[in-house]
């Protein structure tokens, strides 16, 4: 599979990475077979959360690749931290377990990165600051970043943590595009007009920050796949259209759209199907046209003014 760098960091990783939310719901075989296949595929970029399952997602994850340091070496691992039931929790306490249970869990000494969850209100930046510190130093992990977070919570972070925040994990697919349309829509009395992110799709661009859009298949809040859903009828026409002209499926498209944007995202996946787990990474093979993007943008019905 093709690659790219994570931010500007030295990291290397795979365009699409394999996200692991789902992958308690596979048996130990199931999870074995699913795994390796997402390796042959090039597809060595495993984002988890200790929240995932309750942590039996990283536990699954560990004992299906029966992990030893030479599988270690072959894999690279994101994990998440700071949700915890009914809230969140940046503290320094919470950040420091939450990274040795993961590790524990993984069957691993360090993360290559990790992500804070969702942004805590009551988070205390110098307290992040000094738990990457101490994690750093001892290497528990490599590389950092966040995940949901508007321009101005990560400059608050950026305030006080000496570390590079490489990566910001955004939803963004097809039908959850409102980062992308707002930037069409400058100046206008229009909904589309509405700025609900602090334009983050721009600040991580012009910071190397990479998004990695979660749920690229998903509308609404887990509402759903949009890839053959009666209720986007346009959308699956257009999307099947493109997709016939390149020889490939509507999956695979889904992911070409996102990966044609010029910020070099990294989708996340989350799918847990073998069929769907190979079209998304034959993504990172197609290279749509602008005529293309802009057709399958206008059919998920956002006007270009």
């Amino acid at each position: 599979m093709r690659t790219m760098t994570l931010g500007a960091s030295h990291l290397t990783v795979p365009v699409v990475g394999v996200g692991c939310m789902r992958l308690n719901r596979l048996s130990v075989t199931e999870a074995r077979q699913f795994l390796h296949r997402a390796l042959e595929l090039g597809a060595n970029f495993f984002d988890h959360a200790d929240v995932y399952g309750g942590g039996a997602c990283e536990a699954l994850f560990a004992e299906a690749l029966e992990m030893t340091p030479r599988m270690r070496e072959t894999v690279i691992i994101q994990s998440k931290c700071g949700l915890a039931p009914g809230q969140y929790d940046f503290s320094y306490e919470h950040i420091l377990e939450a990274v040795d249970g993961s590790l524990r869990r993984l069957k691993t000494e360090y993360l290559d990165v990790l992500l804070l969850h969702r942004p805590d209100p009551l988070v205390e930046p110098e307290a992040v600051a000094r738990a990457f510190d101490v994690l750093e130093r001892a290497g528990k992990v490599r590389y950092f970043g966040v995940s949901n977070h508007k321009p101005a919570q990560i400059d608050l972070l950026r305030k006080f943590v000496r570390q590079p925040l490489w990566v910001n994990q955004l939803q963004l697919s097809i039908a959850h595009a409102s980062m992308i349309a707002q930037g069409l829509a400058v100046n206008m009395l229009t909904d589309a007009a509405i700025d609900r992110d602090g334009s983050v799709l721009d600040y991580c661009r012009l910071h190397d920050i990479t998004i990695q859009p979660w749920s690229p298949f998903q509308f609404g809040f887990f509402a759903g796949s949009f890839v053959d859903h009666p209720d986007f009828p346009e959308l699956n026409q257009v999307l099947r259209e493109v997709a016939n002209q390149h020889g490939v499926n509507t999956t695979t498209i889904a992911i070409a759209w996102l990966l044609r944007h010029p910020a070099r995202m990294q989708p996340i996946i989350g799918t847990m199907n073998l069929d769907r787990l190979a079209a998304s990474v034959r993504a990172s093979e197609v290279t749509i046209s602008r005529d293309e993007w802009y057709r399958i943008y206008r059919a998920a019905g956002y006007p270009v003014p």
